[in-house]
């Protein structure tokens, strides 16, 4: 699914977040994607698409979609149900270890992302800055130096190979989200923000990128 919002005179960012996965109804990064879609901005085109949870789909689709609407920033975003706080990540690692199926069943276990690729891309997005906006706001929030080994990590190293084997001119990175409350009803001591909370945050990121 890809929206967007075009004016050539200003810079293009994409922003992605995933489907659910793991037995979940709903995914944080889905939900603030798409409230992100229905906001007009001043001084950014906005263009947004959904990844399939599916090793393979998700890259080709990430790929096609850079290729197609050729972004200044790309800001992908996924769920991280542990966290206590909006997360941007610092680096992206070189190995897909998926702790469960994704959801076209693959479960790779140590396999390289990119075979013979570096061991690992840090962030081009301005992470400092993105937190600091965020708490300006009272928005729990603080820079992650591990991405994991699933999906989110896969679309990270992925991109950032990908700008980098190409020489693109694109700033790219991953946020991770905590859960919404709705999904922490049912599982103890688990953290969670509210939807609006976390909308909010990614459109102060969005903001902070391309101020």
């Amino acid at each position: 699914m890809l929206q967007n919002q075009l004016n050539e005179s200003m810079k293009t960012l994409l922003l992605t977040g995933f489907e659910p996965f793991g037995g979940e109804h709903v995914n944080p990064s889905q939900v603030v994607v798409e409230g992100i879609s229905t906001m007009s901005f001043a001084n950014v085109n906005v263009i947004t698409a959904i990844l399939p949870v599916s090793r393979f789909a998700a890259t080709q689709a990430l790929s096609a979609t850079i290729a197609q609407c050729k972004p200044d920033v790309v800001m992908m975003l996924g769920e991280a149900g542990t966290r206590t706080r909006i997360s941007p990540e610092r680096v992206a690692i070189n190995l897909d270890d998926f702790r469960i199926p994704d959801n076209g069943g693959h479960q790779p276990q140590n396999e390289p992302i990119v075979p013979d690729g570096p061991a690992a891309y840090f962030t081009t997005l301005p992470i400092h800055k993105l937190v600091a906006s965020m708490i300006a706001a009272d928005i729990p929030a603080g820079i992650s130096n591990s991405a994991g080994t699933y999906l989110c990590n896969r679309v990270f190293y992925w991109v950032m190979h990908l700008i980098h084997s190409q020489n693109l001119p694109i700033r790219a990175g991953f946020i991770h989200l905590p859960y919404l409350h709705e999904q922490s009803l049912n599982k103890r001591d688990c953290p969670s923000l509210a939807r609006a909370t976390q909308i909010e945050a990614i459109r102060l990121a969005i903001l902070a990128c391309v101020a």
